[in-house]
């Protein structure tokens, strides 16, 4: 497992273009064979709009059972994890319509 620390981009994730950011380090990491253990540990917040444009547009790229097969979620709070579950949900539904 390779871990990915969301620290390093700040305790408080707030805003689109740091989700962009943060995805486009992560991506790299999904293409290959090992599991990647997402890690909030030392985040405080987590927006809405930093959850959907890092974590659930990952759903534009790969299904959702791929997204859970390559990843592991650890050190969210409950905010935080609120924030990223209700990002996945919205774009899923939106996704889901789509097609």
């Amino acid at each position: 497992m390779v871990r990915f620390s969301f620290a390093n981009f700040g305790k408080d994730l707030g805003t689109r273009q740091l989700g962009v950011k943060a995805r486009n380090a992560l991506m790299p990491l999904l293409s290959k064979d090992e599991r990647v253990v997402l890690d909030f540990t030392g985040v405080n917040v987590v927006s809405n709009s930093f959850a959907d444009e890092c974590i659930a547009k990952l759903l534009m790229e790969m299904s959702l059972d791929e997204l859970k097969s390559k990843t592991t979620f650890t050190g969210l709070n409950k905010i935080a994890e609120a924030c990223v579950l209700t990002a996945l949900q919205r774009r899923y539904m939106v996704i889901k319509r789509q097609s």
